[in-house]
């Protein structure tokens, strides 16, 4: 119980800010409709059982002409009219049409609203950095616990939850809430038809009233109960499937996005069994979930089997007895029908709610990881301004998320004007000061104050948006922040004039353009900018050491009035500045920036 209770508390803080939202209205008046729509269905079936009982006692009487009448017209009666089945019919395929018109109406809205409103958070405050930064290598997934809830800053496939996810949450939720709300419609409907038309069962010498309806009651239990039993370790079957699955979807998407260093590498077969691996994996989850479904999905079959024939054979000694027709046969194994259905909702739903369960999960467990690193960030000093033009570092203590200290106490000031090279042996974590330069970097203590005016930050792997080459080039100002003739200009001096005629070209830039190419246009980026400040962390690595004097030329000679930071291994790339720092952890494992003399090129 305090799982179910658990569980209808995190679907209420999901679906509850939407209806609560700007667009509640329009909201509320589609499910408003929806749900009305769905009341008339459970009317006309509820017309239908009367028709029924109608239909088979002129069958039974072998009345040509209330025949006709039921079928095609409408028959006059103690009770009222009643309409024939073509006029029923057409009813109820009108509304049917409209009610799957607007409910998909709603879905899109509903997922549109939550897909925007979950971008928003998990974009803020850098959310989504904060929890790549601690989630599980290479996509994989963790899980566990009775729900399978994982820990809140190991949230895996993001790209996943916020599409796939969503999508199911948005769909589960209305279809299955729609259909409880149907379900217990008819419930009370049927019941009171049922109740009428049963009679009173003398049992022990005890009348029992209505007794049809206390049958359907104890075999809804009794069916609900071993499903239960049965059923329940579907949820976390189906929470760990959807891991697996988005594991290996993320492994072919890796595969894809390089498959030029596997070619070289001639790594196909090791490619091959990563693959194999993950999709092992993900079989055999799905083996798991085939072995309880087939025992659930026997159960259930044969529910739904008996069902179909018990109401008749505990009404049909009324009807053999003759105090009972045709008609009211047919009408009393109908309603027990309606009333058992309504009953088995959970049974006949058992598969859908386990699935409908899991998505819950990922969907809570993800919004907690999101609120648990803006709450971080929001606790992590913002980056202070400078007192003059200089970027100044004050006690400044950089972390890994593991606990391990790459730098302690750094003091340090970063005039303007003065180009500034860092370097120091790989992994001492030039690159992590980068980002706490940049102020994304979460794991630091101590300040980084910033001067005033402009700061563009190029890391050795270049981002490339999707989208067209100007877009790339302009990124993240928008394409129409700038000219043609300026974007072709900068393209020019970056060395890659032969992509002017390309602008508008767009399609994996990613994949076609070369490791140099990405950095020359990352280049081109910063003429376009004309930041203040520029920050490079071996951003010119894969140029060779005559394109990347170059383009260093080109930047100081285009942008004279930008100060220059470069985190760079090679030797050579301190001829281009003023200064030289050393991350140096060789008398201090935490690690220490040092002045140092400029190298000879």
């Amino acid at each position: 119980m305090r799982a179910l209770f658990s569980l209808l508390r995190d679907v209420w803080r999901l679906a509850a800010p939407y209806y609560a939202s700007r667009d509640k209205w329009a909201a509320r008046g589609l499910l408003g409709a929806i749900i009305a729509l769905n009341l008339s269905l459970v009317g006309i079936e509820v017309v239908l059982s009367f028709w029924n009982r109608a239909f088979y006692n002129a069958l039974q009487d072998k009345d040509w002409g209330s025949f006709i009448s039921l079928l095609f017209f409408y028959q006059k009666g103690p009770r009222g009219v009643m309409p024939g089945f073509c006029s029923i019919a057409a009813v109820y395929i009108v509304v049917a049409i409209y009610r799957t018109y607007l409910t998909q109406w709603l879905q899109i809205n509903w997922r549109r609203w939550m897909t925007e409103h979950l971008l928003d958070q998990w974009l803020a405050d850098r959310a989504y950095y904060r929890i790549s930064l601690t989630a599980p290598l290479n996509g994989q997934g963790g899980g566990g616990g009775e729900a399978g809830r994982e820990g809140l800053l190991g949230t895996d496939n993001p790209d996943q939850r916020i599409a796939e996810d969503l999508r199911n949450f948005v769909n589960d939720t209305l279809a299955l809430g729609l259909d409880l709300l149907t379900s217990i419609v008819s419930l009370f409907s049927f019941i009171a038809i049922l109740w009428s038309l049963s009679g009173a069962l003398t049992l022990f010498g005890w009348a029992i009233p209505g007794y049809m309806v206390w049958v359907a009651l104890v075999y809804a239990g009794l069916g609900t109960w071993v499903t239960h039993l049965v059923g329940h370790p579907l949820a976390l079957l189906n929470f760990r499937q959807q891991t697996v699955e988005a594991d290996f979807r993320f492994a072919l998407a890796r595969l894809r996005e390089n498959m030029e260093g596997v070619a070289l590498h001639n790594g196909e077969a090791d490619e091959h069994r990563g693959l194999s691996a993950r999709f092992a994996a993900l079989a055999e989850n799905w083996w798991a979930i085939m072995r309880r479904s087939a025992m659930l999905n026997g159960l259930v079959a044969g529910y739904g089997q008996v069902a179909s024939v018990f109401p008749i054979i505990v009404a049909a000694p009324h009807y053999f007895a003759g105090s009972m027709t045709l008609g009211g046969l047919t009408q009393t194994a109908g309603s027990f029908g309606q009333v058992q259905a309504s009953l088995s909702w959970f049974v006949n739903l058992y598969a859908a709610l386990a699935s409908w369960r899991a998505t819950v999960d990922r969907l809570t467990t993800f919004r907690a990881a999101i609120a648990e690193a803006r709450a971080a960030a929001t606790a992590l000093p913002p980056l202070p301004p400078s007192a003059d033009a200089s970027w100044r570092l004050e006690d400044l203590t950089i972390s890994l998320p593991d606990g391990r200290t790459l730098l302690s106490h750094a003091a340090l000031t970063l005039p303007p004007g003065r180009a500034v090279v860092v370097s120091g042996r790989s992994g001492a974590g030039k690159s992590t000061l980068f980002r706490a330069l940049a102020g994304i970097w979460p794991f630091r203590s101590g300040r980084v104050r910033r001067p005033a005016g402009s700061v563009l930050f190029l890391p050795q792997r270049p981002y490339i948006p999707l989208g067209t080459l100007r877009h790339a080039i302009t990124y993240p100002a928008g394409a129409a922040a700038h000219s043609d003739a300026a974007v072709a200009d900068a393209l020019r001096k970056a060395g890659l004039g032969h992509l002017e005629g390309r602008l508008d070209e767009g399609d994996s830039l990613a994949q076609r353009l070369s490791g140099g190419e990405q950095q020359r246009l990352a280049l081109a980026r910063a003429l376009l900018a004309r930041p203040d400040w520029l920050f490079l962390d071996e951003a010119t690595a894969s140029l060779d050491p005559e394109a990347e004097a170059e383009l260093y030329a080109t930047l100081k000679r285009e942008l004279p009035g930008t100060t220059i930071v470069s985190i760079a291994h090679r030797p050579s790339v301190a001829a281009f500045h003023d200064d030289r720092l050393v991350l140096d952890q060789s008398a201090d494992p935490t690690g220490r920036l040092i002045p140092a003399p400029l190298l000879p090129a």
